[in-house]
């Protein structure tokens, strides 16, 4: 049984007639008596009363009708609403990244993309890298948003933005007039850091270390407007990428360039082969042609 098959029976049904249904299908009427005919044996029923001029369904034709109609109506809805999806008309999409990168990128990404479509909506889950790619590896979000690299063998990745890290300190700290320098001039200084989870502070840890001291840590936060908010209170500095820097210029601050640094770069991230949906692409293409400061 194909749905040729019950759509053919359908249109019978309707006219009452195989003339009249072949007419409308553009069909020749041996060739639609015996589709039905095969669609009878398939089912081992009788469907119409062939009996009287004018043939009718039976008890067994009116209950496959029913059912076929139902059938039918669902396959087209289903085509419609893969329609909308493969155009983005309807659908929803979960995104994981950190706090740091929804509030720098995310106001402008979610007001371009609903711009664009209006009835796809975006569902936001704010983490550190760590549990953000945990979330992708199990299917509870489409996305991610991290500070790479990651394990390319689990992940496919869309590169989104590379910036510099630069040190963030108190206009009044006694280094402060310098523009470029060593972070080891600043080994006695306490370090403010994002939490364990964000990749950022593992690798602020591995970059100190590298340039030849273990870092003092004064306070860890998930929130890097409240270690902004202790560098402004003259409580420690911190490393951040320039952009953040960059926003707090007109503060009590100093933004100073490491004579050796590391690079800031994040990334879209998907599970390696894994099915991406004509949203999620639709979602990465626009965030590829936005500016990214």
């Amino acid at each position: 049984m194909d749905i040729r098959q019950l759509s053919y029976f359908i249109e019978v049904a309707k006219f009452k007639s195989f003339t009249k249904a072949a007419l409308a299908l553009h069909l020749s009427q041996p060739s639609l008596s015996k589709m039905v005919k095969n669609l009878e044996e398939e089912l081992d029923v009788t469907l119409f009363d062939r009996s009287s001029r004018q043939i009718v369904l039976t008890d067994a034709g009116e209950v496959v009708f029913q059912q076929a109609q139902k059938l039918l109506n669902g396959m087209d809805d289903l085509s419609t609403s893969l329609y909308d999806v493969m155009n983005l008309k309807k659908g929803k999409i979960k995104i994981g990244l950190p706090p740091v990168i929804s509030t720098l990128f995310f106001p402008t990404i979610i007001a371009e993309f609903q711009k664009a479509y209006p009835d796809i909506s975006i569902m936001l889950a704010e983490d550190g890298a760590k549990k953000v790619e945990k979330k992708v590896i199990d299917g509870e979000v489409d996305l991610g948003f991290v500070m790479l690299p990651v394990d390319e063998e689990k992940f496919d990745v869309v590169p989104f933005v590379h910036q510099e890290i630069k040190l963030l300190v108190h206009k009044s700290h006694p280094l402060a007039d310098r523009d470029v320098i060593d972070l080891i001039e600043f080994k006695d200084d306490p370090f403010l850091l994002l939490s364990k989870e964000f990749t950022l502070n593992s690798r602020t840890r591995e970059f100190c270390r590298s340039q030849g001291f273990e870092p003092v840590i004064a306070y860890e936060s998930s929130q890097w407007d409240f270690i902004v908010g202790m560098v402004e209170k003259n409580l420690g500095v911190t490393l951040m990428p320039e952009l953040i820097c960059h926003r707090v210029k007109d503060g009590p601050f100093k933004t100073i360039s490491l004579t050796t640094t590391f690079p800031w770069v994040l990334g879209i991230i998907m599970a390696k082969n894994r099915y991406v949906s004509f949203t999620s692409r639709s979602f990465i293409s626009l965030v590829n042609d936005l500016p990214k400061v």
